[in-house]
């Protein structure tokens, strides 16, 4: 499953194997980790990214930090892992999903009566995350793909495929999951700059499973819209509030408003666990990332020395731009407290 079969986190003999998204579209790679530092490392550098899959990387990270540790009590040990959540937690802040898996590894290690059940218990915990996390994307792909008709041509922005993921995807899970049904699908992917992630990694999952995909500019993102070539926009995302604000990689926002200019259903398509029902908007960290991201491209500086650089990873969209959530429980719509509290079961 996934793209062509492969998942993009593993673990394997005690290490967390990922795919290095960084040397993608050249190479396929893989790179291992044996330590809670070195997954930190990787989700700082983009080594993984998507907020789902680095929810899962994270919690792996724990389970490395609990092998790392030597003897000692249990609350030696939960204090150890106290500050592995911290140091993980702390490579990307808008992502909720990172959180969400940190602190459910250290409630499986708060839960275990001695240290040797604790560390059993966080690499169990983590193992059964990464399959719940294969298992939340099929069917969200298919409460997805009944919102695609046949024939008709989805845009999407960033990856929110399988590369995002453990496996299969959410957005594009929608769209193999379409095409699993029979469904004739085409894609219109962004280059998602500053650091191409839609040109460099969904294009490349989407050639890699024989889907029909076009890249386009982020700038033409109105012109291809009117010139009617996408039939809705299928997005991801990082956070997801309980008025049904999405936080998404920079240039959502952008996309989200054309698409309600050019009368172009947009749909959000996340696992709960990218829900955050406490946080209001102003409440979130919208990450800034490197400046050298945007002054030069290949080695080469672009740019004048001395510019100066705003350079967030991600935006937010305003409820009223989103015509639906895809979730594994079904499609939240308008109005979003109400139909989000339905996915949660709150009464």
């Amino acid at each position: 499953m996934g793209a062509g079969g492969l998942r993009t986190v593993e673990w394997r003999d005690g290490a967390l194997v990922m795919i290095d998204q960084t040397l993608l579209p050249g190479r396929l790679e893989r790179v291992e980790a044996r330590t809670h530092a070195q997954v930190a490392d990787a989700i700082r550098r983009l080594v993984v990214r998507g907020a789902p899959a680095i929810g899962v990387a994270g919690a792996f990270g724990m389970a490395l930090a609990a092998r790392e540790f030597g003897g000692g009590t249990r609350e030696a040990l939960l204090g150890a892992l106290g500050e592995a959540r911290e140091a993980l937690a702390s490579t990307r802040p808008t992502a909720v999903n990172l959180r969400w898996a940190l602190d459910r590894a250290m409630a499986a290690a708060e839960g275990a009566p001695d240290a040797d059940a604790a560390r059993r218990a966080v690499e169990d915990t983590a193992v059964a995350m990464a399959e719940e996390d294969v298992g939340a994307n099929m069917e969200m792909g298919r409460h997805g793909a009944g919102l695609i008709g046949d024939g008709e041509t989805i845009m999407t922005h960033c990856n929110a495929g399988a590369l995002a993921t453990v496996a299969y995807g959410t957005a594009l899970g929608t769209i193999r999951a379409a095409r699993e049904a029979g469904k004739g699908v085409r894609v219109i992917a962004t280059e998602t700059r500053p650091v191409q992630q839609g040109s460099r990694l969904t294009a490349f999952e989407l050639q890699h499973d024989g889907i029909d995909v076009s890249l386009i500019p982020d700038t033409a993102v109105g012109y291809a819209m009117a010139q009617g070539m996408a039939d809705k926009v299928i997005v991801g995302a990082d956070r997801i509030l309980a008025t049904g604000h999405v936080f998404n990689k920079i240039g959502t926002y952008q996309v989200a408003t054309m698409a309600r200019a050019h009368g172009v259903p947009f749909y959000v398509a996340a696992p709960l666990s990218t829900f955050d029902l406490e946080s209001a908007p102003g409440d979130v960290t919208i990450e800034q990332r490197d400046a050298a991201e945007l002054t030069g491209t290949g080695g080469r500086r672009t740019a004048p020395e001395g510019v100066g650089v705003i350079n967030p990873a991600f935006d937010v969209t305003p409820p009223e731009l989103v015509t639906g959530i895809i979730t594994e429980r079904g499609v939240a719509r308008a109005p979003y407290r109400a139909s989000i509290a339905a996915l949660f079961g709150a009464k």
